[in-house]
């Protein structure tokens, strides 16, 4: 308990100070630490008034104690006023005193019920919640006396001591574990097929395909009757005296934190449900595999027996989808597959009732494709040419034989073998690996013996083999070395709005090597002041170098630029040999300002927005930045209908006025950015404006009157039209709005319906009728149709 112990000087205006509740427990004689000082000789008592003056007294000395203890719950403060008599005359005051009573933990959690039921089914997603529960605290919340945990104490049963249960410590949400996700089973019960009732009649039928043939009745036999009263109990579990699992949760205040937090218990009763909503995947298939289609892959059932599935594919792809599913739950593939095409698809089921309701949550079902060698190995060249100076060292690396397969990566089929089948001179020459298809010297080669060996590398896989020729040419020593025709090329001035690919500076360089040969061949190397790689240098090897722009020029990032460039040869120096200043040149380069065009910074490429979003909300703010640091301003064009808007200062694009997307569905707005001061200088950028459709128009009949021959009725056909898209349009459900005795409606596709009559008219008539029409996603409302017989 906190108080401010000062003494109450009397005169005072206002006094303050905390007690707890249930302070009198604190201190004898129930006083409170506040005595009211006198300078009056002749006073005589004290009087108190205000709120709370039934739980607050004052003794005749001035004394403030309790009468009876103070509960936060009721009253968290007190604001009473004290004055000084002689006799019944007020001699001094009035005194103000502020009472504020602190919270102590003295109220328990409470559950909102003892005792919780719950249902979950088989293979619960682990950590996805099942149920919850609640409790609440009469302590202060503000405090830690009211900051609850919930924890999970037991299970029962449990005799593998395994937690198939938790509880989330804050939310109090109940889900299973991994371990409970794979354990927890239901009772074993008898599985019924779509559109089969759970009458004894089918019962009844199902014991008889599987139990021989008795000459018992069914009433009379044991064996029946106890399959019967497990299949009825199992439908009607009462999880509150029957349950499969009891879980004992507690809660605690103080956040369990503490050895003083209080507590609560309950009870939650779990009855775990079959589920047969269970994913047959993974699913493999061998590609082009020989079978007769449609082939069957898979097959699901879902919980409700009347459900309707539908089938389609997660990828967002307009390829071919090679799969459908039938009304009872079976996947098949209509045609072979290619793993060269597709590796992997990822089915999505969904199974819905009549009104186009998941029953179930969509299954992702992946399907892998299987390799089989059917690719043969195939050179990465027609021919592969390699180089190798003479008297190189035997072991010397010569190049490596590049193949590829198609077949399956990491898979044997793709597994590729070299080999020499044939060479001039005989193989003792070369050797070759067989797992890389490295080119190595066994001696070393002299051109005067022979210049050109042309080899025959065979690249197999287990089934298939390709000849991939190899020619090799032995070159002369690289003993020279590459000169430039002057080290210095000077200094030179570029405006930073010069394009790219501009050249700077034209280099020359000679090699007295062997011609064409890799000893002669002189590349160009930038090897200092390209950090940011604006420049490159570019040849045909024979001795020419043009330095050129690769990248925009920005003053503002840099303004110069020392260039060291290399020329070099792609076959090695002989022994001994290394490159020297004559084989290095420098260049400097200046970049001048200019002012340049604002720029954009956007990286949207098409701005998207629903049809009811609301007047002024801010779409998109558009951000260019001027190279120089001068002020811009933006404006928009291009926009017909007058539904967008941009603020000139900041750039935000907010709408002007409602869209509909019924009436534009795209259109492409201009953006421009412009100097504020030179409004001249400016960039524009082009962005296209898609419209998204909400569900806000419903589905209309086509045609709102009929005609029915009465002495030969034919069925109608209806048909609905909804300006909205997909998913809000089509397909459509057609039903009447309560069972019919004269009519019948079934869907014919997605916008039509057949409208039959049961009856023969016996007379002409006019008749009217309600048709529930809605769209895909479950909007509509009812159509009239007027019809004449």
């Amino acid at each position: 308990m906190r108080t401010i112990s000062e003494d109450f000087v009397w005169g005072k205006k206002d006094v303050f100070f905390r007690t707890g509740a249930h302070t009198a427990v604190c201190f004898s004689s129930h006083l409170l630490p506040a005595q009211f000082q006198v300078k009056h000789p002749g006073v005589t008592d004290f009087r108190l008034s205000g709120e709370g003056r039934e739980d607050i007294k004052i003794s005749k000395d001035g004394w403030l104690y309790l009468e009876t203890p103070l509960d936060w719950s009721t009253q968290d403060h007190y604001i009473l006023t004290v004055e000084a008599l002689e006799g019944d005359v007020v001699v001094e005051g009035p005194a103000f005193v502020t009472i504020n009573v602190l919270d102590v933990n003295n109220h328990a959690p409470q559950f909102s019920q003892g005792l919780y039921t719950a249902v979950v089914r088989e293979n619960n997603a682990a950590g996805v919640a099942f149920t919850s529960v609640s409790a609440s605290d009469g302590d202060d919340p503000k405090t830690p006396n009211a900051q609850l945990v919930y924890s999970l104490v037991s299970q029962l049963p449990n005799k593998e001591n395994i937690n198939l249960f938790q509880i989330d410590p804050v939310s109090g949400e109940i889900s299973t574990t991994e371990e409970g996700q794979k354990l927890l089973k239901s009772r074993e019960g008898i599985h019924y097929s779509r559109g089969e009732d759970r009458s004894t009649e089918t019962l009844k039928t199902k014991f008889t395909d599987y139990c021989p043939v008795q000459k018992v009745p069914y009433e009379e036999n044991p064996f029946f009757t106890c399959v019967e009263n497990a299949e009825k109990r199992r439908r009607v579990i009462d999880p509150v005296n029957d349950p499969d699992y009891t879980l004992y949760v507690r809660v605690q205040d103080q956040s369990g934190a503490s050895d003083t937090a209080l507590s609560g218990n309950s009870i939650v009763h779990v009855v775990v449900q079959q589920n047969l909503w269970r994913n047959p995947g993974p699913i493999i298939i061998t590609e082009n595999l020989e079978e007769e289609y449609p082939l069957k892959i898979a097959e699901v059932q879902s919980n409700d027996p009347d459900a309707i599935y539908s089938l389609g594919q997660k990828e967002r792809e307009l390829s071919l989808f090679p799969f459908q599913i039938t009304e009872d739950g079976k996947i098949f593939v209509t045609e072979p597959l290619n793993r060269e095409d597709k590796d992997m698809y990822i089915l999505v089921v969904f199974a819905k009732d009549v009104n186009n309701k998941e029953v179930d949550p969509p299954m992702e079902i992946h399907v892998s494709v299987e390799d089989v060698n059917d690719n043969a190995p195939v050179c990465a060249e027609e021919e592969t040419v390699f180089e190798v100076q003479e008297n190189e060292p035997a072991g010397s690396l010569i190049g490596q034989v590049l193949a590829y397969d198609d077949d399956q990566e990491g898979t044997v089929n793709s597994k590729l073998i070299f080999t020499f089948s044939s060479s001039m001179p005989p193989p003792s020459i070369f050797s070759i690996d067989a797992v890389t298809g490295n080119i190595n010297a066994l001696r070393s080669l002299q051109r005067k013996d022979q210049q050109i060996y042309t080899l025959n590398v065979q690249v197999s896989d287990p089934g298939f083999n390709v000849v991939c020729k190899v020619v090799i040419k032995v070159i002369d020593v690289n003993n020279e070395l590459p000169l430039f025709e002057k080290n210095d090329y000077g200094s030179h001035s570029l405006a930073e709005d010069t394009p790219v690919g501009h050249t700077v500076v034209t280099m020359k360089a000679t090699d007295d090597d062997e011609p064409e040969s890799g000893s002669s061949v002189i590349e160009f190397h930038i090897s200092a002041g390209n950090d940011d790689e604006l420049f490159t240098v570019e040849t045909d090897g024979k001795g020419v170098g043009h330095l050129v722009i690769a990248k925009p020029l920005d003053f503002e990032t840099s303004p110069n630029y020392r260039l060291q460039i290399d020329a070099r040869n792609p076959e090695p120096l002989m022994k001994g040999l290394e490159y020297g200043s004559e084989s290095t040149m420098f260049v400097n380069i200046s970049v001048d300002d200019v002012n340049e065009f604002p720029e954009f910074n956007l990286d949207i490429m098409e701005l998207v927005v629903l049809e009811n979003t609301t007047k002024g909300s801010v779409l998109l703010t558009v951000d260019a930045k001027d190279p120089e640091g001068k002020e811009i301003r933006f404006k928009l064009d291009g926009d017909s209908r007058g539904w967008l808007e941009i603020d000139a200062a900041t750039g935000e694009i907010r709408t002007k006025d409602k869209l509909d997307r019924e009436a534009l569905e795209s259109f492409e707005v201009t953006l421009t950015a412009f100097e504020k001061e030179n409004p001249e200088m400016s960039s524009e950028h082009v962005l296209p404006v898609r419209v998204l459709d909400v569900n806000d128009n419903y589905p209309r009949l086509v045609e709102t009157q009929a005609f029915i021959c009465a002495g030969k009725p034919e069925p109608i056909i209806i048909t609905a039209k909804d300006e909205d898209s997909a998913p809000f349009s089509q397909p459509f459900t057609f039903t009447l709005p309560k069972k019919s005795p004269n009519w019948d409606l079934k869907n014919v596709d997605g916008t039509s319906a057949k409208l039959s009559l049961k009856k023969t008219l016996t007379q002409d008539r006019t008749f009217m009728l309600s048709i529930d029409i809605k769209d895909n996603a479950g909007m509509g409302i009812p159509q009239p149709l007027e019809g004449e017989s």
